[in-house]
This record gives C-alpha cells, structure tokens and sequence, in this order.
C-alpha cells in the first residue's frame, strides 16, 4: 500500500466556471491511473457513507479526485440538479487528463447523485473514461427516481431536497434558510410543509416542485434521464444496487439495457441493503457477515482489471452477483431472465381485511369473491420500511397486516423451500368509487409463530381506471429463500404514506376511497 498526500485544485468549465477538486496522490514516481468521484454535497464526505476513504483507493494505487459539482461546495456557478453534468463531465475528464503523473486512464466511482454523474460522463465518449461503477442510479428519472408506478416518492424526495436546500442556503449565508431546513430534516413534516420551509426550498431546492408539477412525457425527463443517451454510452459496467434501495429499478434496468447493447462487460451486484447505509443488518434483520459491504474490494478489482490489465485474461462467464436473502449467501448467474414464472392466485370469503387466516394465496384460482377495503385519509395506511422509506429494509409488519384497511393473502406453510429470484409482478381486477386511485403491495414471510418479515413492495397510481381491464404493475425484484414451514403473504392496501403522497381520487376533498379487489382468475401474484 501507498503513503497519501492531499492537495487542492481547481479547473475551468468551457463557460469559465472554477471547479474545486481534491486529489489524493500515492508517494510514488509511476504514473497511475485516475479515479473521479463528482458530487454535490461537499468533497470531504466524498460518499464515505457507503464507500472507503478516497485515501484508501489512493493507497491501492490510484490518483484519486474527488471534484465539488458546479454550485456546490467550493465549485462556482450555480447548482441546477443534473442539468450541468454532461458538459462538466466532459470538461473534468479533459482536465484530469492534464495531471501530472498519470497514465492518461479514468474509472469513475460513487453512487446516487456520484452514480448519475458518471453515466453523464460517459455520455461523452471521452477516450480517457474507461470504465464506471455506477451504483443506485435511475436510468429513467421520472420513473425510476421521482415516481414509481405514477405515484410520487414523497417521504425520500422531500427529505431530499431539503437536505441539498440546506446545503445551498449554507452555501449562500442564509443561515435564516438553513435553519428552518435543518430543523425540518430532524423533523420531517410530511403531514403539512410550514409555509416558511416551502419558500427556502422554492428558493434553493427548486428541482421539488419542478418533479411535483412536470408531467411525465415533458421534455425535463427526457433531457436529463440517461437511457435517452444510451446509443452514446458503451462502456465496462460494474452496476451496484441494493434490495431495499429506492432506485434498484433504476439500476436493474439500466443493466438489462447494457447488457442488450453494450459490446463491453457488464456485471451487477446487489446486497441487502437500503440507500444508506450497506452493512448485513438493517431493519429487524440481519444476514449474516456475508452481507457485509464487499463494494471497496470489488471495485479495486474491476479497476485494476480495467484501468491497469490485472487479470485481463479472467473469463466473466457469470456477470451477475446476488445476496439470497434467506439462505443469507451471494448467487452467480448468467442472467436476469427467468426461465419460468409461479403464478398464486388470490382467494378468500370477502373477510381478508378482517381475519389473517381468510384471504388465501392458492395454486389453483377457487372461487369469485370480492374483497372491500376503506382507506380513510385521516388514518392512511402507513408505510413501513421496504424501499421507498426513510427507514428502509425489512421490519415485523405482523400488527400492521391486523388493520382493516389493508387485505392480506396468505400461502400454506411451504413443504419444502421455495426460492424466489428476479422479477416480481402483480395483475389485479378492481373496482373503485374513483377512477383515480393508489394501490400498494407487499410480499413477505410469514412464520409459524405470527412473525411477518417484508422483502418486496410495489405501489402504482391508477390514473382513469376502466373496470373491465385488469391493472398490472411489478414490485421491487427481490432474490429471497422462503425456507420450509414457512409462508408467502401478499398484502394490499390503498395508501402507503408518507413514502408516497396520498391520492385522494378526483377529488381535493375526499376524505374516503373504496376499493374492491376480485378474487377471479384474473387476480394474481406472478414470481
């Protein structure tokens, strides 16, 4: 390992804005290949919430730079979220290049925010940029990152942007601002957004009520969501999610899209793990060592394969790398594809909001019931953990499956293990009082003893429903070993606040939604 130094330096953009970075060397007279990081939220942290020290890589034998984006930090210019990546990304690479002591190669790391960049980056071409890691990440802003299913991500998006609020109102000694924004981050206030706090994020975090009031075919999405660019992006991939993150659709998807065109590898690991942090416990459970954060390892190994020819003759025959949860272990595959789909059938006597022992996960489609939930929007059905949480991950949700607003449908008690990987979707016949409504959905183990663990959530906003035509939509891709004795249970409500906004149908003032959900064959769960 390499003793560090650490020095201060700067650039210009093509339009004359100074870019701070810093850069950690290795003491050592070879040259050595480069790894850029580009975020927004001060380059000390340098996404060590997740990741090693930057003086670490540096110690295996890398520069490493860790760049302030336009208006953060101690960068010029002002911050305008993603908008600016592109053309910057461009420039940061014509600029590393030019450091002393380098071989003229540059990966890029990091994840979220220091995800997007990189494929911003990439979207250059830059002979230097040869290979990322991009980790968490939407390839579809609105759909993989503002939204899921239509329904806005309330609880994370708020809590986001108040947080780079903060930021910029520091940035700018508002401290009046980032007071009120700080105090609100403590206490998220998702019942009712102070009038005070709306204007500082109107002010510094104004990206919020942009993604709140931009339809989705509007040009925003088009412009800053990376698959637009995708016949301009073919590099070696390393993809890193998470089961519980927010934006594994994100990333599972844009794998599958690399993969279908790029002529470079293209490998994707995911853990058990939620945004923040990557560790083997989260939630109210824990998986064991093996689940610990393997990403730094990995990562050295990608970029020396890739940015210094180790192991360059090393045949990648199985690119996909997952954490079974249940048999607590990772799984090497070929693909995400699914060679064969299970399908149960939904089944009960009208009572599965009453009773955890009516509705009936089946086989065989038995009967035609009906089953009728009230979400009453004085008492929403809450959210808890899943992905699109504050707290995310997997919690007993056994007493929250006991309200009447939510249906559970439930398996056997499986008679052998029953290995659930990849894909995960929901077709459902259903009537409303409104023509616009919200369903959530979750799938969990179920044990002997009443315990009930989440693994997989989805949740979609129906838009103008027509009765006759089923409403399909896919939760989060999971890889889960149900072990014998135990059961697969499905639960649906209506609401899932605050980690989505609520939809009070067509009407402001609605205080009311009826549900039905029909037992048919024309109503189930698809693994």
């Amino acid at each position: 390992m390499y003793q560090v130094s650490k020095e201060v330096a700067t650039m210009k953009t093509r339009d004359g804005i100074t870019l701070v970075a810093d850069v950690y060397r290795p003491k050592t007279e070879e040259k050595l290949p480069i790894l850029l990081m580009r975020q927004p939220y001060g380059r000390e942290i340098a996404s060590t919430v997740v990741y090693a020290h930057p003086r670490w890589y540096a110690s295996q034998g890398y520069m490493v730079v860790i760049q302030d984006v336009r208006g953060c930090g101690d960068s010029g210019g002002e911050f305008h979220l993603f908008e600016s990546e592109i053309d910057d990304g461009e420039d940061t690479l014509n600029w590393v290049t030019t450091l002393e002591g380098n071989t003229g190669a540059v990966g890029m790391y990091g994840f979220s925010y220091q995800g997007m960049t990189q494929i911003y980056g990439a979207i250059s071409q830059h002979q230097a940029l040869k290979t990322i890691c991009p980790a968490m990440i939407a390839s579809d802003l609105y759909a993989h990152w503002a939204y899921e299913n239509g329904a806005f991500c309330y609880e994370l998006n708020l809590a986001w942007a108040i947080q780079l609020g903060a930021l910029r109102a520091r940035l700018k000694e508002d401290f009046s601002a980032y007071k009120l924004l700080y105090l609100a981050s403590r206490h998220l206030p998702v019942w009712d957004i102070p009038v005070s706090v709306e204007k500082a994020l109107r002010k510094y975090a104004p990206f919020y009520y942009i993604w709140l009031n931009t339809p989705s075919k509007d040009d925003y999405w088009r412009r800053l969501s990376p698959q637009s660019y995708l016949d301009r992006i073919d590099l070696p991939m390393l993809h890193i999610g998470g089961w519980f993150d927010g934006y594994l659709r994100g990333s599972w998807n844009f794998y599958e899209q690399m993969r279908a065109k790029s002529a470079f590898q293209q490998s994707l690991i995911v853990g058990p793990w939620c945004h923040i942090p990557w560790g083997n416990s989260k939630g109210n459970l824990s998986y064991s060592q093996k689940a610990n954060n393997n990403i730094n390892e990995a990562q050295i190994n990608w970029f020396n394969h890739y940015l210094k020819g180790i192991n360059q003759d090393k045949k990648h025959s199985k690119n996909i790398k997952l954490f079974l949860m249940g048999d607590n272990k990772y799984i090497n595959r070929k693909t995400l594809k699914k060679k064969k789909y299970t399908k149960f059938y939904l089944n009960s006597t009208g009572l599965a909001n009453i009773r955890d022992d009516d509705g009936k996960l089946l086989s065989k489609n038995k009967n035609n019931s009906e089953d009728i939930i009230v979400t009453d929007f004085w008492r929403p059905t809450p959210s808890l953990g899943g992905h699109n949480s504050i707290n995310a991950g997997s919690f007993e949700r056994g007493e929250l499956d006991q309200r009447t607003d939510i249906l559970t449908y439930t398996s056997d008690y499986l008679t052998e293990k029953l290995t659930l990987i990849g894909d995960i979707s929901l077709q459902l016949k259903v009537a409303c009082n409104y023509s616009s409504f919200d369903i959530s959905a979750v799938l969990s183990q179920v044990y002997p003893d009443g315990r009930v663990y989440n693994f997989s959530q989805g949740y979609i906003r129906v838009k103008e429903h027509q009765e006759n035509i089923p409403i399909i939509f896919n939760l989060q891709p999971s890889a889960i070993a149900l072990k014998k004795n135990t059961a697969l249970r499905l639960s649906i409500s209506g609401s899932a606040f605050p980690a989505y906004d609520l939809n009070k149908g067509d009407s402001k003032d609605a205080q009311t939604i009826t549900l039905s959900i029909f037992c048919t064959e024309e109503s189930f769960l698809k693994i």
